[in-house]
């Protein structure tokens, strides 16, 4: 596989290199690429989550468990009232 690197990116990875961090090329991109990974996998679960709160929200709400918003409001702006008082102790 070829790929063209910018100039830019290309001093980065000799500056790594020489750095001592890493002993080739191949490890600096190697590691960026498992970066990558890491951070797909990351991003995967936590969609995967947010899909399953999604199901539990609409689950709820087909049961009839639902807040208006004006009280959900009332709530939220209690709560940082509260918050308010106690950091200004």
């Amino acid at each position: 596989m070829n790929i063209s690197l910018t100039p830019e990116i290309q001093q980065f990875i000799q500056n790594q290199v020489a750095s001592g961090k890493y002993a080739s090329t191949e490890e600096v991109i190697i590691a960026g690429i498992q970066l990558l990974e890491e951070r797909e996998r990351i991003y995967q679960g936590r969609f995967e989550e947010l899909q399953r709160e999604i199901m539990l929200g609409v689950e709820a709400s087909e049961r009839g468990e639902v807040i208006d918003a004006a009280t959900i409001f009332h709530q939220l702006e209690q709560k940082l009232q509260q918050r308010r008082q106690q950091s200004n102790k």
